[in-house]
């Protein structure tokens, strides 16, 4: 997929074209570089604006370095990162200097995963929500107590505890704090790297609700970084799937769930518990057979071929590009529509 959606359809406020990040490998006393670890390998997606995208996939396949190159804090080893400012204008955000990115980090925003390590243990509720604030207007410090007030009163937390330091709270109540932060600016498009993975099942609902509402009150468009299928099929509209630092399927929610067309997605589908104990003997869980591809001597062909068990000699000699399959769902798999394939619907 290298068609320039961001310019056909301005509904699109972000589009990542040919994404590609690769860390050297040093080796020896003069630390010469002897190759390369293909984190993000050639990968394409678009989000529109006020939807959730979701980016899945086993650990290491290189969604949270894909997050982390739209948010510049990895400078991309090549590819396009197509940005939509609100005037309209678009901007290749993989280009920008760090002194150029500055106005962009306002509108792009990022929560992290760790909900204790993400948040300076040395500064108040106030200092950490009131930074960006400090940093990038002019609001005088009582405009600044007013905002992080409200965005405590916002994220579920009361105003009196921005003179508390983040040792007080608990794992739900610092992802709140986190959330805070984020929104202190206004952004556009927020990457929300594993939110919710830290936490128990019970603070997870509730900071998925939060989420939801969040969106909708603050007009924000969500990368949501995950691996929980059930949380991504409760708040994604859209989902796109990693492995080994290639997108293999990008559809909507509702239709990755009910027919995967990439038997990467069918075996990360079998894996989705099944609440109801009348379906759990339907549909046994695909096991993946061998390892997962190195992404430093990825296997010729298909990444996944290995591991597939409908490959054919194709596979391991063509690598399959992504192409679109029509009503916004695409795949990169060479015999997509020959396979039919189990989802996770009705389970």
């Amino acid at each position: 997929m290298t068609i320039d959606l961001i310019r056909q359809d301005e509904s699109v406020l972000l589009e990542v074209r040919r994404l590609r990040m690769h860390f050297p490998i040093r080796k020896g006393f003069l630390r010469r570089q002897v190759g390369v670890v293909r984190a993000v390998d050639d990968v394409n997606f678009f989000v529109r604006k006020g939807e959730t995208l979701g980016l899945v996939g086993e650990s290491g396949c290189g969604k949270t370095t894909t997050g982390r190159c739209i948010l510049r804090a990895y400078t991309p080893t090549a590819g396009e990162i197509l940005y939509r400012r609100s005037d309209g204008a678009i901007v290749d955000l993989a280009r920008l200097s760090e002194a150029e990115m500055k106005p962009y980090w306002r509108e792009i925003r990022m929560i992290f995963q760790d909900p204790y390590s993400s948040l300076n243990p040395r500064m108040t509720l106030r200092d950490i929500v009131g930074d960006p604030l400090k940093l990038n207007t002019t609001m005088s410090p009582k405009e600044i107590e007013e905002r992080v007030a409200y965005l405590l009163r916002r994220v579920g937390l009361r105003p009196e505890y921005m003179h508390r330091y983040p040792h007080a709270f608990s794992g739900g109540e610092r992802q709140r704090i986190g959330i805070a932060r984020s929104l202190a600016l206004n952004p556009r498009l927020v990457v929300a790297d594993e939110a919710v993975s830290a936490l128990d099942v019970s603070v997870r609902a509730q900071i998925l609700n939060l989420l939801q509402d969040l969106q909708e009150e603050f007009g924000l468009t969500y990368l949501f970084v995950a691996h929980d299928l059930n949380v991504v099929e409760y708040l994604c509209d859209r989902v796109a799937v990693m492995y080994v630092g290639k997108l293999v399927e990008l559809a909507r929610t509702e239709a990755l769930y009910a027919q995967p067309r990439h038997p990467y997605t069918e075996a990360l589908m079998s894996a989705v518990p099944k609440p109801n104990p009348k379906l759990r003997g339907r549909g046994k869980r695909i096991i993946l057979e061998g390892e997962v591809a190195d992404p430093a001597n990825p296997p010729k062909g298909c990444y996944f071929h290995p591991r597939c068990r409908y490959a054919r000699e194709r596979c391991s000699l063509e690598e399959p590009v992504l192409r679109d399959l029509g009503e916004d769902h695409f795949v990169a798999c060479h015999f997509a529509e020959e396979l039919t394939l189990r989802g996770a619907t009705g389970r």
